[in-house]
């Protein structure tokens, strides 16, 4: 009979302390997986950062083309100084000349528009209102991507797999017959559509006092 009863009081207490230990499980649970990593942590402060500092950058466009140009002169007397990685370059240069194509081009492409079309037109006639040109590429997305070519392009120099053997005044031949039928098709197609991409000389309007 006391036996029974010790049991019967045991069993409560069994109980009860169960889910306090289950708890206890769900709050070491949480801890472990409710908050992030520290390398979690870490890159999202570092973007963080460089999201800041690009935001900080924008206004300077001289001062971030001149960053651009110094490292890619950097680049070329790297490649120049150990005569390899021709087929990286030429990737570059492929690259880069596909931004600028689409820094020229306008956002919306005059030739997929009809007249009975709603959207931005680009003016035809001379004396038509000056409506601004709408970059597919802005100027910011050019540099930074442009830049950030040629830092991969650099740390590609620094891994033998990527030094291709191949004979480069073939690669500089094509890329030049390349980009003068690139920049053909551009030129003609601006003038079959008659819009300039840069704001410079077009005619502005001064509000009058």
């Amino acid at each position: 009979m006391g036996a029974q009863l010790g049991r019967a009081w045991a069993e409560p207490s069994d109980t009860a302390a169960a889910p306090d230990r289950m708890s206890e499980g769900d709050s070491v649970g949480e801890s472990i997986h409710g908050k992030p990593s520290t390398v979690g942590r870490f890159f999202t402060r570092l973007g963080q950062v460089y999201q800041s500092w690009l935001d900080k950058s924008t206004p300077f466009a001289v001062v971030r083309w001149g960053a651009t140009l110094l490292l890619t002169a950097i680049y070329m007397i790297r490649v120049y100084i150990l005569q390899g990685w021709y087929i990286v370059t030429y990737a570059l240069g492929i690259y880069h000349l596909n931004l600028f194509i689409a820094f020229l081009s306008p956002k919306v492409d005059p030739s997929l528009l009809d007249d009975g079309d709603e959207g931005p037109a680009l003016p035809t006639k001379q004396n038509e209102e000056f409506r601004p040109f709408i970059r597919r590429l802005p100027e910011f997305k050019f540099w930074h991507s442009a830049t950030k070519g040629i830092v991969i392009a650099m740390i590609c120099t620094f891994f033998e797999a990527f030094n291709v053997p191949v004979f480069w005044p073939i690669l500089v031949m094509y890329f030049i017959m390349l980009f003068c039928i690139t920049m053909k098709r551009q030129i003609k197609h601006m003038v079959k559509y008659r819009y300039l991409p840069f704001t410079h000389g077009k005619r502005t309007y001064r509000e009058e006092t």
